[in-house]
């Protein structure tokens, strides 16, 4: 079968009918599981197919019809997920939204959304969307799926999953071809979901993808990494994201394998090592996490297990990305390599939940390089991709046997890449968005009339055909004034080289047109913490560590190991940081400062904190700052600190050497 009619023919379906292919060519194969009271319950595909039938007849007995939108709000759930299903079979379109969101930031997406069906999972959802009734007037119906805390509410419009499954039934039984007419008047081109932008500046904006643009993403990245109905993936993320959406839903249905739900939040790590994922995705910071788990609990083994571990792991560093990559390895070097398997990364995979996978993903930001290097080194096929929520995530991934740290990968199939003379990066591809909800003038910015999509970056095709990301293209700046007037200032580039070292969990960097670079620093509470405890060093919770002196002698020594990289970067010489300090509080999207997928508004931090930026400029020792915070139960309080001001060591640049 030739590529153009591979590619014509996985296009035309819908997720619906991929569910129910599923169900008819493999009925009693696995589709879910979700642990419940700690035991695996597994919902087949035939079973699966059965639920959306009912839940899709139940939602057009209480007026879900074609073109309306159905909010879900919730962790990865079965029914959640069949609920996307069921809306989708009968033209009706899902938007999830981020669970961990306060109530007003769904107040937009309700309004604009002409919003009046919501399935959410249990009573903080429901909550909240009650709290929003009198904003949203149009929402009517709520159905939920955990039924705990909810026995004495009564709200008019409020019912249990169940109770709608039972009407479903009911209804299906009077008609029975009501579903399967639903299923079959759909097309490939019809809107299949909406997905909100983090929004960074203002409103958020609506994501309008069809079931041909993220399929057909979701099938061209299976194909590039040959997935298949084996595979055993852990859905863990918000399924709001669509990193999420795309690996635990759009790519399930594509191929069929098994997606696995958790518990809950806490008990990830442990069902992580219960399934044994072989496709595997997440952020860079959770990557981060884990290896700064691995590291505190190596810090506190015996001095022989220390010696032990240091050891293999140079050995790690020296063989392991070879041996993943195909290279030529001496006889010597991978008996080594094997008897460290067998004595410390072996186990390392286990502890980690990482044993059976074959194939692992980061994306969002980038990566460190020895970070990417440690998975790579002991035997995790870790790489990294690139994508955006408009291009239906795949745009272009790394092959095997070609992976490196400073690279996002090659276009995948079907894609064009082109620079714009900015340095923007523009894409071409049959994953891009509709257009965005609402929004004639967004959609023309971003779309150009030859189907040219304006991704904001700013990057380059290197000698083998992959893609690097600088930064954003709108946050690249200059320096004005001082000895690098002029230099190149790409924020993120700074901001990522910080937080590649365990003790630094967020970073913000400024510099774009001043004089030199300045920053706020995050540190990593437990980290941090575990090095305090070791060294007999009191505190008494994350401001008052934050503070310590010693603590900021470690994270100065960062900053100039940082420096001292970027010294080597004749093109970033000039972003190297001057001047830092710790925060006496942690970025927080419940506080505005950052997004649900934990990007920084940058923005709106500068404005936020203005007296501490002045206060770096200024060339203050120190500051006194009160800032209001909001708790996880809803209060608000304020926390102050007087904070110190460190100057960090600068390096000449090494002329002659660029990026």
């Amino acid at each position: 079968m030739c590529r153009d009619t591979e590619k014509s023919q996985r296009m035309q379906t819908t997720f619906p009918r991929q569910l129910l292919e599923h169900a008819r060519a493999r009925p009693h194969a696995p589709a879910l599981r979700e642990k419940e009271f700690g035991i695996w319950q597994t919902l087949s595909w035939s079973q699966l197919s059965a639920l959306v039938r009912a839940l899709a007849c139940g939602m057009a007995e209480a007026g879900l019809a074609r073109g309306d939108h159905l909010v879900v709000i919730g962790e990865n759930r079965p029914r959640l997920y069949a609920a996307m299903l069921a809306a989708q079979a009968l033209g009706a379109i899902p938007v999830p939204l981020y669970q961990d969101a306060v109530a007003t930031e769904y107040q937009f997406p309700l309004n604009n959304a002409e919003v009046r069906f919501a399935v959410v999972e249990d009573q903080e959802q429901v909550d909240k969307l009650l709290e929003l009734r009198p904003a949203c007037p149009l929402l009517a119906r709520i159905w939920y799926d955990d039924p705990r805390g909810l026995r004495n509410y009564d709200e008019p419009g409020l019912a249990p999953l169940d109770a709608l499954q039972d009407a479903g039934r009911a209804a299906d039984a009077r008609d029975p071809g009501r579903f399967d007419a639903a299923v079959a008047e759909a097309s490939p081109q019809d809107v299949a979901a909406m997905f909100f932008t983090s929004g960074t500046t203002g409103n958020p904006k609506g994501v309008v993808h069809t079931h041909a643009s993220l399929l057909d993403r979701a099938k061209a990245g299976a194909d590039f990494d040959r997935l298949s109905e084996r595979e055993e993936v852990l859905a863990y993320l918000p399924p709001a994201w669509i990193g999420q959406n795309i690996f635990s839903y759009a790519q399930w249905l594509a191929c069929g394998y098994v997606v696995n739900c958790p518990e809950s939040a806490n008990t990830v790590t442990i069902d992580l090592k219960e399934i044994g994922p072989t496709y595997y995705f997440a952020p860079p910071r959770i990557f981060e996490s884990l290896l700064t788990s691995v590291m505190i609990r190596m810090e506190d083994a015996s001095a022989i297990k220390r010696r032990l571990f240091h050891h293999y792991m140079a050995v790690a560093r020296r063989t392991g990305p070879r041996l993943l990559d195909g290279e030529p390895v001496s006889l010597a070097q991978r008996l080594a390599y094997r008897l460290g398997d067998l004595l410390i990364y072996g186990p390392l995979r286990n502890a980690l939940g990482f044993s059976r996978v074959r194939v692992a993903y980061t994306a969002g930001e980038a990566i460190g390089p020895d970070l990417f290097s440690f998975y790579r080194s002991i035997g995790i096929n870790l790489k990294q991709l690139y994508g955006q929520t408009e291009t239906a995530v795949f745009v272009c991934l790394q092959p095997d046997n070609a992976v490196r740290a400073d690279t996002v990968g090659v276009p995948i199939d079907g894609v064009e890449i082109r620079l714009a003379e900015s340095g923007e990066i523009l894409v071409r591809s049959p994953g891009l968005l509709k257009a965005y909800y609402k929004n004639e003038d967004a959609t023309a910015e971003a779309l150009t009339a030859e189907g040219w999509y304006h991704t904001g970056d700013a990057g380059f095709l290197d000698g083998g055909g992959q893609l690097k990301i600088i930064d954003r293209a709108k946050d690249v700046g200059r320096l004005k004034g001082g000895t690098h007037d002029g230099a190149m200032f790409a924020p993120k580039y700074v901001e990522n080289k910080l937080k590649f070292f365990p003790h630094i969990k967020e970073a913000v960097a400024f510099g774009d047109g001043r004089d030199r670079v300045c920053a706020f620093i995050n540190i990593d509470f437990e980290a941090v913490g575990n090095w305090a405890e070791r060294r007999n060093l009191p505190y008494t919770g994350y401001t008052d560590l934050a503070t310590k002196p010693p603590v900021l002698e470690l994270v100065r020594e960062c900053v100039e190991k940082v420096n001292a990289d970027l010294a080597q970067d004749a093109l970033l010489a000039g972003s190297q940081i001057c001047r830092f300090l710790v925060l006496h509080k942690e970025l927080d999207a419940d506080d505005g400062e950052m997004t649900r997928t934990r990007k920084v508004k940058r923005g709106f931090i500068d404005q936020k904190y203005r007296v501490l930026v002045d206060a770096l400029y200024a060339g203050r020792s120190e500051q006194f700052i009160e800032t209001a915070v909001k708790f996880e139960d809803g209060r608000t309080g304020s926390v102050s600190a007087t904070l110190s001001i460190v100057d960090a060591k600068t390096f000449p640049a090494v002329t002659g050497k660029a990026a």
